[in-house]
């Protein structure tokens, strides 16, 4: 009740100043005779700017994390990480094409010895968590020259309490140097990507022993360098499986955070999300017409959720979300999930070090070293990194599922806004908030407690903001939102 009374006043008062600047405002244009309608007093360049949108909700807020996320946090281990690291560099080479028969040296070797680190783990996990060896046979193609088995090794956390709804986290343990095709020399591939796969060593061992409500995947996968081999066919096996997956992030290259020119940014991790427009139905004779949704995939809200719940004084990071599917020349193994119509993003450092990066390792005539040694990882920083992705997939998981089956009802002409939704099937389900921010804004701003139903009308219109649906349960945990399609 509270936050609806305030609500009211801001809206009054907004109401107020907006009306005593339009008298002043038509004063001033009615003796210039020049007809401004609904525009606010000229800027210092003369501009004019628009009034904020006025209408109902309260300002939306960061989520805080639980006591239990932060006990959590605080077993994140930059040791263990950094032991990991260095092991996984150690193997020489980890190329897709190299020996798979070789005990010490190669990607048989590596896969060997991540098989059985997860299932050590998962013996702790009290049968939650399955470890399993995900093979198959990749074709002749561009980067493979004959055909070879290609090898993820995959632990699953099962959840407690809404085991379908799946959330994944991938890192690759493949590497690579200058040359592609190269698979004899070394090429300990320490940042691209043994910190991508220590993260999810790291995440099994602290979340083992803590029961998720819903499913992690953990996946080592291979093939990276080649083409995205590895993590293709686990994200079909998955979708061939019709598994619901709400969720997915890549963590590749995400070691360091200084750049070839020495630029350090250790607090903060990039986060790439693509974005896809949505178009109106269009009606009877009438052609398509863009109704917005350019910024407000599921991808992108996966995003404004990561942002909310991780970038905080608890993960000691700050989230720099890019609206951009991968960075240029370059695509990581979320891209795998996109393309089978999964929310993914990646997370990747803020910069990089080309002049080190997929580089031959050497040591020029200075004694300087080249090459991805893990002497240019900060361990640090990778744990920071780790501890996003924890917040996240806890977030995630502990939280009610993203709402489906959202629609904005579009028959009929109206100032109001209509929303429906299927109810979610989660147990401790409290209830539904609509969020809506204006066009020209990049994240949610404003939030509406509707309770639980599976309909609402605000008195706002849809032609000028954009909405969303999110569900929360009744420990206050909130979902991604849910950006609805017009429909009726």
């Amino acid at each position: 009740m509270g936050d609806n009374r305030e609500s009211q006043e801001r809206h009054t008062a907004t109401r107020r100043a907006f009306l005593s600047t339009s008298a002043v405002t038509a004063a001033v244009t009615a003796a210039a005779a020049v007809p401004l309608v609904g525009a606010q007093p000229a800027l210092a360049d003369n501009r004019w700017s628009d009034p904020p949108v006025a209408g109902p909700g309260r300002r939306l807020g960061s989520q805080r994390p639980s006591a239990a996320l932060r006990r959590a946090l605080r077993e994140v281990d930059a040791d263990r990480i950094e032991a990991d690291v260095r092991r996984l560099a150690a193997f020489g080479t980890r190329h897709t094409l190299s020996t798979q028969t070789d005990p010490v040296r190669g990607i048989g070797a590596a896969r060997d010895w991540l098989f059985d680190q997860f299932s050590a783990i998962a013996a702790r996990s009290g049968g939650r968590m399955t470890v399993e060896k995900q093979s198959f046979t990749q074709p002749v193609s561009p980067r493979v020259p004959t055909p070879t088995v290609i090898t993820n090794v995959i632990a699953t956390l099962r959840g407690t309490v809404s085991p379908e709804r799946v959330y994944v986290l991938t890192g690759h343990y493949d590497s690579r140097i200058t040359d592609v095709m190269n698979f004899t020399d070394d090429s300990p591939g320490a940042d691209d990507d043994a910190s991508g796969v220590a993260i999810l060593l790291e995440l099994a061992r602290v979340l083992a022993g803590r029961p998720l409500a819903s499913t992690l995947v953990l996946g080592a996968v291979a093939g990276e360098e080649q083409g995205l081999y590895g993590s293709i066919f686990m994200a079909q096996q998955m979708k061939d499986a019709n598994t619901d997956i709400q969720g997915m992030f890549s963590n590749d290259i995400v070691g360091a955070s200084r750049a070839d020119d020495g630029t350090r940014e250790p607090r903060v991790i990039r986060l790439f999300s693509e974005g896809v427009p949505t178009s109106e139905t269009p009606a009877q004779g009438n052609t398509r017409r863009s109704v917005g949704g350019e910024n407000d995939s599921a991808s992108r809200q996966l995003a404004r959720f990561v942002d909310a719940v991780a970038d905080n004084e608890e993960t000691d990071m700050h989230v720099r979300v890019i609206w951009r599917r991968d960075r240029y020349l370059r695509g990581s193994d979320h891209i795998s999930f996109l393309e089978r119509g999964y929310p993914a993003g990646r997370f990747t450092e803020p910069n990089e070090d080309f002049a080190h990066q997929h580089q031959d390792v050497r040591v020029d005539e200075t004694g300087k070293q080249f090459g991805d040694l893990p002497e240019f990882c900060d361990f640090n920083f990778i744990a920071r990194v780790a501890k996003v992705n924890l917040a996240t997939v806890w977030s995630l998981s502990e939280a009610p599922g993203t709402p489906k089956g959202v629609i904005i009802v579009t028959t009929n002409l109206t100032n109001d806004t209509q929303l429906r939704w299927q109810a979610n099937p989660d147990p401790d389900l409290a209830g539904y908030e609509v969020v809506w921010r204006e066009t020209r804004e990049d994240d949610w701003t404003t939030v509406i407690d509707v309770g639980n139903v599976t309909e609402t009308i605000i008195n706002l219109s849809k032609d000028s903001v954009f909405f969303g649906v999110r569900a929360y349960d009744r420990d206050g945990h909130r979902s991604p939102v849910a950006f609805p399609i017009p429909g009726t």
